[in-house]
């Protein structure tokens, strides 16, 4: 059974960092895609960031772009999203996700991914 368990949220002043961390178990971890998400209350869930299997390729959204990072340790079997210069409107509940690669690299798509984690709650206030 597969889990991805994501930690690291919490309250932050506008300006301030993060660190996600999304641990995943149940699969083999070197071989998905993992990306991340949030939705902040009455919105759908947006696309954060995504990170293919060997890290060669990233991308963001346009609206995280330049402060948010997303990483990889295939060894410990965790992705992590760093997010700095943090803004009231970055405030949501973060999820993590993961898809079998196959042939695609990276996806934006919510619908590309097969497992889901609980997801983590960051605020950020003014």
């Amino acid at each position: 059974q597969v889990h991805l368990v994501e930690s690291g949220g919490g309250l932050v002043e506008a300006g301030g960092s993060l660190r996600l961390s999304c641990a995943a178990a149940g699969l083999t971890f070197r071989n998905h895609v993992m990306g991340w998400f949030r939705q902040a209350p009455e919105k759908e869930r947006e696309f954060v960031a995504v990170i293919s299997r060997n890290s060669d390729t990233t991308q963001y959204a346009d609206s995280v772009k330049g402060r948010f990072t997303i990483s990889r340790d295939n060894a410990k079997n965790t992705v992590y999203l760093q997010m700095n210069s943090l803004k009231p409107e970055d405030t949501a509940v973060y999820y993590c996700a993961a898809r079998s690669s196959g042939l695609v690299a990276v996806s934006t798509r919510r619908d590309f991914y097969e497992y889901w984690g609980q997801g983590t709650q960051v605020t950020v206030s003014l």
